[in-house]
């Protein structure tokens, strides 16, 4: 499955990249295979396979997510390794259009 051009820059636009002209050939070609390879494992024959989303049987090794409040020597050193603050407030790129 060979993409276009412009398949290929939507892609890098919705990942935020800014490519050049040979990257778009580049990285192109190299996504272009990688879809090919999936083509091909669309014909491998697993009418016998139990679906599975993993074959490990591990669960949930991950801590539990707990809100903590920060003192305030935290919070000013967390404010001063931010390259950009809004008052008490970390300031980031809007990633969200």
């Amino acid at each position: 499955m060979m993409l276009s051009k412009q398949e290929i820059q939507h892609i890098a636009k919705l990942a935020r990249l800014d490519l050049t002209d040979d990257e778009l050939k580049k990285y192109g070609s190299q996504l272009s295979d990688v879809l090919n390879y999936i083509d091909q494992l669309k014909e491998v024959n697993v009418k016998d396979v139990e679906p599975t989303a993993q074959i490990t049987g591990l669960e949930n090794v991950l801590r539990e997510d707990v809100v903590k409040d920060w003192d305030k020597k935290e919070v000013e050193q967390a404010l001063a390794d931010a390259p950009e603050k809004e008052g008490r407030f970390i300031k980031v790129k809007r990633v969200i259009e």
